[in-house]
């Protein structure tokens, strides 16, 4: 299959090009018009597939539910916004439930799935700080310890692969040490962490932030927390929730101006109720949430924030056009950098000879045309 485009992103910039694909994998890249074509896309854009690695659920489904079919069916359908790589991400419950939840991704990878895949597991608590929770429910709220850890990657088969904790929390840093030496990006967050511990995390293993801004120690010109350290050590990776809401778009220009092109990470922190109809009952954690007309996922009755609805294309589209974040800084925040994050950027996060033929096709409008995940259209 050839596909082609006056507009394809590589080397950081549109060029015309045509990309071959054979076996869900880009064989070679041809200048424009040199081959017999199966998808000529005119001038629309062509980027990489976007990578979410923080996303609960959507369509109704949550992780934490540990049902097969819904992960299935999250997967197959999550391309309609230019999705094609994801880590299905817990939230802080029981030991029973966080067990059953990240066995069934596992269990989902290995028996076979259609659609964005699945490269881990994204395990959110349950060793956070009680402060900063957010919508984390607190009954389950755990003291890190590598032996409980251990437990649940034995469940997930080895396939978590990213963890959000509150450093200043981890005794020792025992659990950061014990997951940087084997291969889980420790990631900062839900955190009343000072700046001195957060540069401890560093030292000692943390490559990450979770959704900067929310659920740790605000920016403070004297009193320094979580988010100076986002925006003083720029080689560390952060998430960024970029629906305008988490954070006001002035603070997402902020955010990537001081972070750069290469380290910030957008993520949706989606919940169940993406891409489902308004009302309804939704929970997470277990606890009941309401979707305001904002678009916002809220704790029922509370003004305490429990997610987002936000679509990554969308994201992008108000990283550019409403923040004024430049276009290259807005792309690799959802494709090469999260690919780089979790080690995986030989194969994803680029349009390159050898590389799995994930791609998105965007309008002019960022609506998504069509998503290729390894090479098979996804989209009618």
């Amino acid at each position: 299959m050839i596909v082609q485009s006056k507009k394809i992103w590589i080397g950081g910039q549109f060029i015309p090009a045509q990309l071959s694909v054979e076996q869900g994998v880009i064989q070679r890249i041809f200048p424009y018009g040199e081959q017999k074509v199966q998808d000529d896309f005119g001038a629309l854009r062509i980027v990489p597939g976007f990578i979410d690695i923080h996303t609960h659920g959507a369509y109704g489904f949550d992780t934490n539910d540990g049902e097969p079919e819904g992960l299935r069916n999250w997967m197959k359908r999550i391309p309609e916004e230019g999705v094609t790589s994801i880590l299905p991400t817990t939230v802080t419950q029981m030991p029973n439930v966080l067990t059953a939840a990240v066995a069934n991704v596992a269990q989902v990878a290995e028996e076979g799935y259609e659609g964005a895949q699945i490269l881990g597991i994204h395990f959110e608590g349950p060793y956070l700080d009680m402060k900063y929770k957010g919508a984390q429910p607190p009954e389950a709220i755990a003291k890190a310890t590598v032996e409980e850890f251990v437990t649940y990657q034995q469940a997930a088969k080895g396939m978590i692969r990213y963890i959000t904790l509150a450093p200043e929390l981890d005794e020792d840093f025992s659990l950061t040490r014990y997951c940087k030496k084997n291969g889980v990006v420790v990631s900062m967050g839900h955190s009343a962490a000072t700046y001195e511990q957060s540069l401890m995390g560093i030292a000692n293993g943390a490559t990450s932030m979770t959704h900067v801004y929310n659920g740790m120690t605000a920016y403070h010109h004297r009193n320094q927390g979580l988010v100076n350290t986002a925006f003083r050590v720029r080689e560390i990776y952060g998430e960024i929730i970029c629906d305008g809401c988490h954070s006001d778009i002035n603070a997402l220009n902020n955010y990537f101006t001081a972070k750069g092109r290469d380290y910030a990470i957008m993520v949706s922190d989606s919940l169940r109720a993406k891409h489902c109809p308004p009302g309804g009952n939704y929970s997470l954690g277990g606890h009941p949430i309401e979707i305001g007309e904002d678009g916002l996922a809220r704790l029922k009755g509370t003004d305490t924030i429990a997610g987002s609805t936000l679509y990554m294309n969308r994201g992008l589209k108000i990283l550019v056009e409403e923040a004024q974040v430049p276009f290259d800084a807005a792309l690799n925040s959802c494709t090469a950098n999260p690919a780089r994050c979790l080690k995986v950027d030989d194969r994803k996060g680029y349009l390159r000879a050898g590389y799995d033929a994930d791609f998105v096709v965007l309008g002019d409008d960022y609506s998504v045309v069509q998503t290729y995940c390894r090479g098979s259209a996804m989209l009618d």
